[in-house]
Order: structure tokens, then sequence, then C-alpha cells
């Protein structure tokens, strides 16, 4: 018997299969974006650099914010002051900078180097009216009681830290503008994970209360809708807001930073993750984003051991 064989598709179909598939390709890379701007920190250690940039069109508002690279010599050349033009990748997950051009060198370099442009709005990053450390404030650490402080949360209803008394008390702080998903994004992303976790393998005494730090912009209702992005549930999660007077105080025990009464153009901030005993008491102080969500999931089973038992878990 001969064995049959089968047409070829035709050609016009064959290349739009193609065309379908080189879109989907496509749509899986990092979408790329050119940023103009002036240097305020280089951070080789992070390594990230500080940028007081501009408006990224169809991206983010023009504000201050600190960028990461995966080549620290990427850095090298670079200085506070320098005017630049860079290359943005972002993912779902992450975002990284290169392709870094310094367009205009900082007035305080080498003699005959073109000084870079004075930005429109004077910065206030670093001035102490405009950055939130309440001197004042004693700094916690692990063991030391949390004093009471009273927000108000995505509902429109006011609650004091206390009433979670009974409870591991998990808070971290948040902005919902903050776009790049290696920092705001990533750290409500990490936290849904948790509290997945915590709800599947225990334990499930725990609450989260995310507390912005740009109370003006994140109202309540704003924040229950970026909430509901995370699929959040009130019951073991609350997002907060309230006086710059409550807010700045609670971060700053704790070593968080934030512009207060700026444009968004000079927001910069830190971050920090804080879990508290159902006593009341520190249990363990998380910098930055770089924690998972196990790691999290473990501080706050470690929370309900024993006070003696104590020991800080990120110091």
């Amino acid at each position: 018997m001969q064995a049959r064989s089968h047409p070829s598709p035709p050609w016009f179909l064959a290349l739009g299969l193609l065309t379908i598939l080189v879109a989907l390709l496509a749509g899986c890379g990092p979408k790329e974006y050119e940023v103009t701007g002036v240097i305020k920190e280089v951070r080789p250690a992070g390594p990230d650099v500080v940028v007081r940039h501009d408006a990224i069109p169809g991206y983010m508002e023009a504000m201050t914010m600190p960028f990461p690279v995966r080549d620290a010599s990427l850095l090298t050349p670079l200085q506070p002051g320098d005017a630049v033009r860079f290359r943005l990748s972002v993912t779902r997950a992450e975002s990284w900078s290169d392709r870094f051009v310094v367009t205009a060198k900082a007035t305080n370099a080498a003699p005959g180097a073109v000084p870079a442009p004075a930005p429109e709005k004077p910065a206030v990053l670093n001035d102490p009216s405009g950055v939130s450390f309440y001197k004042d404030v004693p700094e916690l650490k692990v063991g030391d009681p949390l004093p009471t402080y009273v927000l108000t949360n995505h509902d429109g209803r006011r609650f004091a830290t206390d009433d979670f008394r009974g409870r591991v008390l998990v808070l971290n702080f948040i902005f919902t503008r903050c776009p790049l998903p290696d920092f705001c994004p990533r750290e409500s992303m990490n936290m849904a994970s948790t509290i997945r976790r915590l709800r599947r393998d225990g334990p499930t005494n725990f609450h989260v209360v995310s507390v912005t730090f740009d109370p003006e912009h994140d109202t309540p209702g704003v924040l229950a809708a970026y909430g509901r992005r995370y699929d959040h549930n009130p019951a073991d999660w609350t997002f907060a807001t309230g006086s710059f007077d409550s807010i700045q105080p609670l971060g700053s025990h704790f070593g968080l930073y934030f512009s207060r009464a700026v444009t968004p153009d000079n927001m910069n901030h830190n971050l920090r993750t804080v879990v508290i005993r159902p006593d009341g008491k520190v249990a363990d102080i998380i910098m930055g984003n770089r924690w998972t969500p196990g790691q999290l999931a473990e501080s706050v089973a470690s929370a309900l051991a024993p006070a003696a038992s104590l020991q800080p878990a990120n110091p």
C-alpha cells in the first residue's frame, strides 16, 4: 500500500503561525525604557544607582529611585551630579539598568568637563525637613516592646497595633505608586506568597499590616484597590494609612526613611519588614527586600517560641 502524503500548509498559513510565535516570544522578554536624569548616589554594594529621573513615558512619573544594575563595574565612571541616559529593562519579577551614557558631568568634576545642568526643582532628598527620620524616636531592637500606634485601614476604619496582641504581627512599608518590580511590588508579591504558605503549612496565628508612607496619595480606597491586585484577604492582611505623625515615628523605630511633603520626583526610601511577638515585643527586623517567603514564614514561626529563645534572625 502506498503511503499517503500530507500536503504542506499554505505558505500564508505557515507565515501567520510564525508571526504569532514571534509575537509570543517577544512578549516573554523584558520591556525596555530609556531613562534620563541626574545621579544622586552611586552604591556599588547594591549594586544600584539612585537617580532623580524624568518621567518615563508609559511607565513611571518623575521621581527619585534606586535602579539596580547587574554589573557593578558599570557604576565606576558615574558620580553624583552626573546627568545620564540609560536603558531600564523590566520583567514581571525584576528590573536592571545598563548602557549608561553620561550626557553632562557633575559640576565638581575635573576642570574642563561639561557641567551637568541644574535640576528644574531643588532636590530635597537629604534635607532633614524632607526625610523622615525622627531623631527623638528611640531605635527598637529585638526584645523591645512596640509602642501603640493608631492607623486607618483600607476600609477607612481606625485600628491600633495593640489590636493584634495574641497574634504575631508582621509590619512592612510600601507605597502604591512604586513601579519597579524589585521594590514595593516585590515586597507585596512576596508577602502574598508568605501568607499563602502560612495558611497552608502554619502557623496561622498571625496578621500582616502593610503601611503606606505616601498617605497623601494612598487613601483607603487606593489601598483597597492595591490589595485586590495581590488577592489579599482582610482576615490576615491589612493595608493601612495614617498621618505622617504616626507613620514616620513607627518607621523610624526601625531605620526606615522616606520623603515627606515632597513632590513624587523627590521620593526615595528604604525598606523594612518587622515581626512582632504576640506579647507586643519585637522578634525580628528584616532590612531591604531580599528576603524570601520561606524566610519570613520561618521568622513568624520563631516569634511564637518562648521569649528566652529569641535571637535576631537578620542582625
